[in-house]
């Protein structure tokens, strides 16, 4: 059986994290989603619109997901590798090389980001920008 595991926030849950679950889901056959709980998020300047919990529970009810854990700390990647026998990390393609160190203990994809959805541009939009003059700006 093959692992993969990705991480992030998924605030606003929207078809890009959709098509980064499946594309993710694709590469084996179990899917490990590490959700930043806020307090970490805190730790990095960012604010979610919903709390850990409720994001948990959306992204848990995606069929691509096979578990949920929390992420509290940049650092513990490599014990979460170890602890659920992950053969591939995943992450978008913003974050490339940042995770190449886990390349001696598990396979590292960096996957394209969904075209023109991303949960800053939805808040901006809610903020009151329209999404299309967001995406051409």
């Amino acid at each position: 059986m093959k692992t993969v595991i990705t991480y992030g926030t998924f605030d606003l849950f929207h078809v890009g994290h959709v098509q980064l679950l499946k594309r993710a889901r694709a590469l084996g056959d179990r899917l490990v989603v590490a959700i930043s709980k806020d307090e970490f998020n805190a730790s990095k300047g960012k604010a979610a619109y919903s709390n850990y919990e409720d994001r948990k529970i959306i992204v848990e009810a995606c069929k691509y997901v096979d578990l949920v854990i929390p992420e509290l700390t940049w650092e513990q990647k490599q014990t979460d590798i170890i602890t659920h026998s992950v053969d591939i990390f995943v992450m978008g393609d913003d974050w490339v090389g940042k995770f190449d160190f886990l390349a001696d203990i598990c396979e590292v994809k960096y996957l394209s980001r969904t075209p023109d959805i991303s949960s800053s541009l939805i808040k901006q939009h809610l903020d009151g920008g329209s999404i299309r003059e967001l995406q051409t700006a």
